[in-house]
């Protein structure tokens, strides 16, 4: 038997029994009940089309968490109210069902459609309004705004991380280059001590040859262990003072970094002379320390040259927002930005998959969820561990697995995590919203997932992203 929607029935629900007869009977003409069967009253992320007030029966409220549907509350109180509830902000917000409700018997309503429970809010409580959406647009601004903040923090610290880094081959360029001049100065000078008459156009010949030789000496250097290359010093420098060489032992470790050994030496003599023996050795000492110190430049310059390709690459400055990316490309750009944090007694594991198909992605967005889940990861190991990085293919999705071994998520605080402005971080040293900002990311804007393991010792994120693009709903 249908109930009879009268502003009597209205009065008798604790959301409406301060309300005046008139407001009462507005109600009433305006709404309307509804009997709903056991089973869906709204989705999650429908059109919010009306505001719903329980009569009798049995309710479930849910969310949709990392791809599973979880019950948040179950009641059969009379009067409870669920559905349009944001109506009376208008289109200032989406007007979407941010909950699922399930009729869990069958059970009968008061239905208000939305345009009319916001026109209700708006009208009626004016002050109340005011604060609502104080409340509400307050609270927005502030999740944006420590949002901006958080992503602020990991920028400064993968910045000076990265500052660092960049200023080791830096500095090691500019030394390399000072002493350069110095050992070209000098190889002018043994050249024109050689060149003054002392070896006729052969002999000079035969040593240019050997300059030639002692160049390509050096990229076919053995590696020698610490022991092995002082021990080839030793012997080196040993050998050059028995033929009265002046700084021997300065010289000899040159000749051992450039793979110069006695039996070619004796060929340099052989070709110039017993007089002009220690000119042709300094000449080619210089030669070969030359060739040395450009290589540690280019080296250096190298690196330089990769880390600013890697911060490039984790900014997406000069890319669409939306592309086709490799996420294989995106972690390890990020993790070139770790590299500062990254001390001896850590452990970096990458395991990625190269067969990997390019996703539709926001790239940059992406970078800042690896960026919170790797720094989350480092805390936890404090130091020491190993930080293990995979990537892979699970069914549709393309996957970044990021583990740690760390003392792990305490099971009573897992469900939490996700949590704006939850911290388990002193005061000052976290915002809560990292985790939140990633859930946003991937499940809300790339239509993925974030699944979490924990115990001691192995704790592991693993975010999901679509192969194909998934349009909004």
């Amino acid at each position: 038997m249908t109930i009879e929607l009268t502003p009597e029935l209205l009065r008798g629900l604790f959301l409406f029994e301060q309300l005046t007869d008139d407001q009462l009977r507005w109600l009433a003409e305006h709404g309307r009940i509804e009997c709903i069967p056991a089973g869906p009253v709204f989705a999650e992320g429908d059109e919010a089309s009306c505001f719903y007030v329980l009569l009798s029966g049995t309710v479930a409220l849910s969310r949709i968490v990392h791809g599973d549907s979880i019950e948040v509350s179950r009641t059969d109180q009379r009067g409870v109210y669920a559905g349009a509830t944001q109506a009376y902000l208008g289109d200032r917000v989406p007007q979407k069902y941010v909950h699922a409700m399930l009729a869990v018997s069958d059970a009968e309503f008061f239905v208000l459609p939305a345009a009319d429970f916001g026109t209700v809010m708006r009208d009626w409580f004016p002050m109340a309004m005011h604060l609502l959406e104080g409340l509400f647009f307050g609270m927005r601004s502030m999740q944006t705004m420590v949002g901006e903040r958080e992503r602020l923090l990991a920028l400064g610290s993968l910045s000076a991380g990265l500052t660092h880094e960049l200023n080791n081959p830096a500095a090691a360029a500019v030394r390399a280059t000072a002493v350069l001049r110095q050992r070209v100065a000098g190889m002018r000078h043994k050249l024109s001590l050689i060149a003054d008459g002392r070896l006729d156009g052969t002999q000079l010949r035969k040593l240019v040859d050997l300059q030639e030789e002692a160049v390509k000496r050096i990229d076919g250097a053995a590696e020698l262990t610490p022991v092995q290359t002082s021990d080839a010093e030793d012997a080196l420098a040993d050998w050059l003072e028995d033929r009265d060489i002046t700084g021997a032992w300065d010289i000899a470790p040159t000749l051992v970094a450039g793979g110069v050994d006695q039996d070619w030496l004796e060929r340099v003599s052989d070709t110039v002379g017993a007089e002009n023996f220690e000119s042709a050795v300094r000449w080619l000492t210089y030669t070969l320390e030359t060739e040395l110190l450009m290589g540690e430049i280019d080296d250096s310059v190298t690196r330089i040259s990769g880390l600013v390709a890697a911060a490039k690459q984790y900014s997406q400055l000069d890319r669409a927002p939306y592309q086709e990316v490799d996420v294989n490309d995106l972690v390890k750009a990020t993790l070139a930005m770790f590299a500062g944090k990254v001390t001896k007694d850590l452990t970096v594991v990458k395991e990625l998959d190269r067969t990997l198909p390019k996703i539709p992605a926001y790239a940059a967005e992406l970078n800042q969820v690896w960026t919170n889940l790797i720094d989350n990861a480092l805390g936890a190991m404090n130091g020491s561990g190993t930080l293990t990085i995979r990537t892979g293919r699970e069914n549709s999705c393309v996957y970044v697995e990021i583990g740690d071994t760390g003392g792990g998520i305490d099971p009573a605080i897992r469900p939490r995590i996700f949590e704006p402005f939850f911290t388990t971080k002193p005061v000052g040293e976290g915002t809560g919203l990292g985790l939140d900002i990633s859930y946003r990311i991937v499940v809300n804007k790339h239509h993925g997932d974030i699944k979490v393991t924990s115990e001691p010792g192995d704790t592991r994120f693993r975010v999901l992203l679509p192969i194909e693009e998934i349009p909004d709903a």
